[in-house]
């Protein structure tokens, strides 16, 4: 089972990522994969990290004064860290997690062919993934995951942004129950 939400900007993906987490966590399931939060100086966001959920590497994803590396928008990805953590993360997720956590399928981490790669084995995985799915992008990574019969995905909106978390908990719970019998 793939779980993903998407929706605009500002409107709490990621906290909702992280509130399933949390409540995974304190069930004692482990969590693998990546997570990649704003980096921000004086409230202006000027690039993303990218961190290893199980070893808690991190690195830089893009960054608005990466100096090599592909364009998206006004950041430039930085392929080496998005390779040798994001890949290597994933990677050992499917070995040693209980479900996999993927923040984000988006252009910047879709830059990488190895993370491309990465990301279609975890979602052909038996393990659960808990995920975020860029919103306009049009890419056929994204078309192929959204069309899979065990994918899901969910849009974020203000009506269920603060109860969406359990939802998605209660089915990571079920499917990881599932695996385990």
């Amino acid at each position: 089972m793939n779980i993903f939400v998407t929706g605009k900007p500002g409107e709490g993906k990621t906290r909702i990522i992280q509130r399933t987490m949390k409540s995974l966590d304190e069930t004692g399931l482990k969590a693998g994969g990546i997570y990649c939060p704003e980096i921000r100086v004086d409230s202006q966001r000027v690039g993303f990290e990218i961190i290893d959920l199980e070893t808690k590497q991190k690195g830089i994803l893009a960054h608005v004064n990466q100096h090599d590396g592909p364009r998206v928008g006004r950041y430039r990805v930085n392929l080496q860290d998005l390779e040798n953590i994001g890949v290597k993360a994933i990677n050992r997720a499917l070995r040693s997690a209980d479900y996999i956590v993927i923040d984000e399928v988006g252009p910047m981490e879709l830059c990488s062919k190895r993370v491309r790669e990465a990301v279609l084995n975890a979602v052909e995985s038996p393990k659960p993934v808990l995920g975020v799915i860029h919103y306009r992008l049009r890419n056929p990574i994204i078309s192929q995951i959204k069309s899979r019969d065990d994918t899901v995905v969910y849009e974020v909106t203000i009506e269920n942004r603060n109860n969406l978390h359990n939802i998605l908990f209660e089915k990571i719970m079920r499917e990881v129950e599932r695996h385990k019998l």
